[in-house]
C-alpha cells in the first residue's frame, strides 16, 4: 500500500464532502493516521450499545462520532470559509515547513 501524506491535523475544522454526513462542518477530534480516517465533531453519529456501568447505571444506547476516511474530508479556509485543498511551502521566516490554503494562499495555523 502506498503511504499518503496525511495533510489535516487535530483541531482543524472540515467539511465532509461524501457519506451519510455529507455537508457537515467540524472540528477534529482525532486522527488516526495508520488507517487514514478521522473522527470529526457532530460528524458521522452512530448509536452505540453500553451495558450498566458506574459513569451510566442505566445504560442503554448513546449516539457517538465514528471515524470518516479522510478521503471524504476537505479543510475550511480560515479567511474564506470555503473548502480547499493543502499545499506546503518553505517559511523564509522560521525555515520550517508550514501548510497553506490553496485558494487563498494563507498560512493555516
Amino acid at each position: 500500500m502506498r503511504k499518503v501524506k496525511i495533510k489535516i491535523k487535530k483541531n482543524d475544522i472540515v467539511k465532509v464532502m461524501a457519506g451519510a454526513s455529507k455537508g457537515k462542518e467540524g472540528k477534529i477530534i482525532k486522527v488516526f493516521s495508520k488507517t487514514y480516517r478521522a473522527i470529526v465533531e457532530g460528524a458521522n453519529m452512530v448509536s452505540k450499545h453500553s451495558k450498566p456501568n458506574a459513569a451510566n447505571p442505566q445504560g442503554g444506547i448513546l449516539k457517538q462520532e465514528a471515524a470518516i476516511h479522510i478521503s471524504n474530508l476537505m479543510l475550511v479556509d480560515p479567511k474564506s470559509g470555503e473548502t480547499t485543498r493543502i499545499g506546503r511551502k518553505r517559511d523564509e521566516e522560521i525555515g520550517k515547513l508550514v501548510r497553506y490554503s490553496k485558494k487563498s494562499g494563507e498560512v493555516i495555523k
